[in-house]
């Protein structure tokens, strides 16, 4: 520690890359001084004074160091970054903050006030957190994260005394020292509950802070040109996926769908009333001081009446009818609580209320106060409302098919044959369904039917909006569809309009082909497109990177999730209706994951109009919202990103020839990158080359790794498929396919191609995107480090032809980024990203060699020993997504 009591303050005319290198100095030291006291024997090994990390006892303390550090520099990169953009502002004003509002309507064109707010009055952007397994962090190592970026946000004041700045630090290490005690891997798989947990948290944490601070913003942003905000809506709505989902997941019941509403609800419920209690103790105002209108009076005296103090609490609080009045709406939320007494019958009466105050607040010239106290909590209940999240539900289509058959029984048609779907569409209009007897169905179905009655009876709750729409995953046809509005009529939907939303998952290839069709035949069942019509002309689609993927490569499934959703406008189009697209991305390239302002300014024309809804899935969860700075720049960047697009108005043309060549390279690619899944020996080629089996141990989630128990690579999920090839470093679901393409491409079409393909590069949003992203994959990607890996392959033909493709490909591809990026090294075109990569570089190279003795010697021992996955294994693998920055 004397080296930091000597450092002293910070300079006050500290450049933002010096900050960020004093920063790491001083982390450095801290870190060194936890091993010091913890682990002495290891720093030499974290030193570089020896190439390979030992095996044996040694090796789990320099993986947990390892660690350690490498989560240290993604805090000081957060705390970096937030501080570079307050000192933008500060220099320059909000509109020179790249994703800020006021940066979109300082670059968008002027218009009066009356278009603007037709445009903007419905914007809405959906974050859904997911349970997805690929957060390999602890939440207990979450907060000691998020409490040590809290103390670098401490350090940046020059109040400080030297012995107080000295605490300061004295804490970090403590904090430091805390990881190292209570170490990063989970002992035991989380529950669901646990998850559910874990995403409140969030919420507890920063979110709940971070909404109403966005919200000041947008109407800081549009109110000195456009006048009030108050025409827009909520602008956010918070979904989730934990609990809801159960594709695949067994133990996710009824229950514990029930259970995460009820811990949503208590979450939202509690955060009203720690607003109100800070509200009413604060608001002191006295009626024989301030005078208040007659108007104004009435109002507050309306909130009293509707919940007026217990007996012998009448005379608390004299005069002071602020105080009165939100104490009376504090009782209601406690009643709201407790479900009995003055309950609020709905979440409006609540926002009614607040806004009551913040008008009689108003009447007084106090809007200050009304600013600071109240205006807030309104803000958070219209966003957050009564339940925190809206929970969505999602099942395999495959469960619901067999559903049907279970209810049907015996005399159950084939699927996918006329009678199915006579029998389907025969039902559906039936004025009364037939009683069933759970005793004659099965247990599956039984569960099924139950999850359907809870949304049904959540729809009338309190807040409606606590339960979202049934998701079908792995939807095929328009009979999946019809299934699920059939099942929720035997749960007691129905007959003429289901008030249940069914929203369709696209995930494959073959899928996002056929999902144009599938709605044009869904809209034109009468019950379905009444019961899709509940919300208005807008109908939710979701799209699955992960899956699309996985089934056709980057390329390809880029192209085809560009082509579906403009295919799928103009479908709806034609019945009067408009998209809302949710984007199931994950936190990798080959899962969806680009820069967010850049992804939205790259989705096809027409296909956003104000909505837009993306998972966020594992480490992105708490990249993005751990801290309360980074959610709210983050949130700000969603929904701005998505009023740029609303206030657009220069379309980018539509260029055939662009779409033809996009198509061409899209099928190139495929070939080239099913060529490699269907080559013989493959499926062995990748399980051994990977820890994929291993990965399991890692007891991230309380999902399964497979979908149905199966071994094939078609029921493998694409989470795990992703966080295999990223810890082998072939990365080839973000590249593979590129190169043949681009090469084949230009083979045939020769100088004229070049150009198109360059034209392309700067004039095609989607495909720079592409290109971009592909560029990324391959600066990640190591092939000197993924040979190192092939040797775990048995069959040592199998290990050369896979590998040699793979390697060729590799080489063709970055070929053909650079001829693309006009020459620029792999990587050179994002220095921020290649300059943080080559911080973990050296230590990486180390943990990869390290994790692949430990795989062979723990596959050559295991029928032996008998033994699962050495802790030090697992280790490597939390190492390697800690770099990378991702798992899958």
């Amino acid at each position: 520690m004397q080296g930091l009591h000597r450092i002293g303050p910070r300079p006050s005319d500290e450049t933002v890359d010096a900050y960020a290198e004093r920063l790491r100095s001083e982390l450095r030291e801290l870190w060194g001084n936890v091993i010091d006291r913890r682990a002495p024997g290891i720093l030499p090994l974290l030193s570089g004074e020896t190439v390979a990390l030992p095996q044996g006892a040694d090796a789990t303390a320099c993986l947990q160091a390892l660690n350690i550090w490498f989560q240290l520099l993604k805090i000081i990169d957060e705390n970096v970054a937030t501080r570079a953009r307050r000192m933008v502002e500060t220099r320059e004003g909000p509109a020179a903050v790249e994703g800020s509002f006021a940066r979109v309507l300082a670059h968008s064109p002027q218009m009066p006030p009356e278009s603007f707010w037709r445009n903007v009055q419905d914007l809405n952007v959906g974050p859904t957190l997911t349970a997805h397994p690929t957060e390999a962090k602890r939440v207990t190592v979450l907060e000691i994260h998020r409490r040590i970026y809290r103390g670098l946000v401490a350090l940046e004041t020059d109040r400080w005394t030297p012995r107080e700045r000295a605490q300061l630090f004295a804490d970090l290490e403590s904090e430091i020292d805390l990881l190292w005690l209570t170490g990063e891997l989970r002992r035991q798989r989380p529950t669901p509950v646990d998850e559910i947990e874990w995403g409140l948290q969030f919420f507890r944490d920063s979110l709940f802070d971070a909404v109403p601070n966005m919200v000041r913003r947008f109407r800081d942003a549009v109110g000195p040109e456009y006048g009030s905000a108050e025409e827009a809506g909520p602008l956010l709505r918070f979904h989730s996926w934990i609990g809801g989902d159960r594709d695949g997941n067994p133990h996710v019941t009824t229950e514990t769908t029930r259970t995460a509403l009820e811990l949503g609800r208590a979450a939202a419920l509690d955060r009203c009333r720690q607003g109100l209690d800070l509200a009413a103790r604060q608001l002191s105002i006295s009626s024989a001081i301030a005078q208040l209108p007659d108007e104004a009076r009435a109002l507050l005296k309306a909130v009293i009446d509707a919940a007026p103090p217990p007996e012998g609490q009448q005379h608390r609080n004299p005069g002071e009818l602020f105080r009165q009045a939100i104490s009376a709406i504090g009782r209601r939320i406690a009643a709201t609580a407790a479900g009995a007494g003055p309950a609020y019958a709905h979440v409006r009466d609540y926002i009614a209320e607040l806004r009551r105050v913040e008008d009689a607040l108003m009447a007084i010239d106090a809007d200050g106060l009304a600013e600071r106290l109240i205006r807030p909590l309104r803000w958070q209940a219209e966003v957050f409302g009564f339940r925190t999240v809206t929970l969505d539900v999602r099942q395999n289509s495959s469960v619901t098919t067999r559903a049907l058959a279970s209810i049907w029984g015996p005399e159950t048609p084939e699927y996918g044959t006329p009678e199915w779907s006579q029998r389907l569409r025969a039902e559906i209009v039936q004025e009364e369904l037939p009683a069933l007897d759970p005793a004659a169905l099965s247990a599956e179905t039984v569960e099924l039917l139950s999850l359907l009655d809870l949304m049904r009876t959540t729809r009338f709750g309190v807040d409606p909006l606590g339960i979202g729409p049934f998701i079908l995953s792995m939807t095929r046809s328009c009979d999946d569809l019809l299934g699920v509005f059939l099942l929720a009529r035997y749960a007691g939907f129905g007959p003429e309009r289901l008030d249940l939303r069914v929203v369709p998952l696209f995930e494959t290839i073959g899928d996002l082909r056929a999902a144009p069709v599938i709605l044009d035949e869904l809209l034109r069942v009468p019950v379905a497109r009444r019961s899709l019509e509940i919300e208005g002309r807008r109908i939710e689609i979701m799209l699955g990177y992960s899956d699309s993927n996985k089934d056709g490569g980057f390329l390809c499934a880029s192209r085809e999730l560009e082509k579906a959703q403009r295919s799928i406008t103009r479908v709806l189009a034609g019945h009067g209706l408009q998209p809302i697209f949710f984007h199931g991305r994950g936190g990798s390239v080959s899962r969806g994951q680009a820069p967010t302002e850049r992804a939205i300014a790259a989705q096809p024309a027409g296909t956003i109009n104000g909505r837009l809804r993306t998972t966020e899935q594992g480490e992105v969860v708490s990249s993005k919202y751990a801290n309360r700075g980074t959610a709210q720049y983050e949130l700000e960047l969603l929904a701005s990103s998505v009023m740029a697009q609303s206030l657009a108005t220069a379309v980018e043309p539509v260029r055939p020839e662009f779409n033809d060549t996009l198509e061409a390279l899209s099928d190139l690619s495929c070939t080239t990158y099913r060529g490699l899944l269907n080559r013989p020996g493959f499926i062995d080629y990748f399980n051994q080359a990977s820890p994929v089996e291993e990965l399991t141990m890692l007891k991230m989630g309380s999902r399964p790794a497979r979908r149905f128990g199966a071994q094939s690579l078609d029921d493998l999920r694409a989470i795990p498929w992703v966080f295999a090839w990223s810890q082998n470093r072939h990365l080839i679901s973000g590249w593979y396919g590129f190169g043949s393409a681009i090469a084949t491409f230009r083979r045939f079409h020769r100088a004229e191609g070049d150009k198109l393909l360059r034209r392309m590069v700067q004039d095609s949003g989607v495909f720079r995107l592409i290109v971009d992203e592909t560029e990324k994959s391959l600066f990640h990607a190591d092939m000197a480090v993924a040979a190192q890996y092939r040797a775990l392959v048995g069959d040592g033909a199998v290990g050369d032809d896979i590998f040699g493709r793979i390697r060729q490909e590799y080489e063709d591809s970055c070929a053909a980024v650079t001829f693309l990026n006009g020459g620029s090294p792999i990587g050179a075109r994002f220095p921020i990203m290649a300059t943080r990569f080559d911080r973990v570089r050296a230590d990486l190279d180390r943990v990869h060699d390290l994790q692949i003795r430990l795989l062979r010697d723990n596959r050559d021992n295991r029928d032996q020993t008998g033994q699962g996955v050495p802790v030090a294994l697992m280790q490597t693998m939390n190492c390697i997504s800690a770099a990378l920055g991702w798992t899958g």
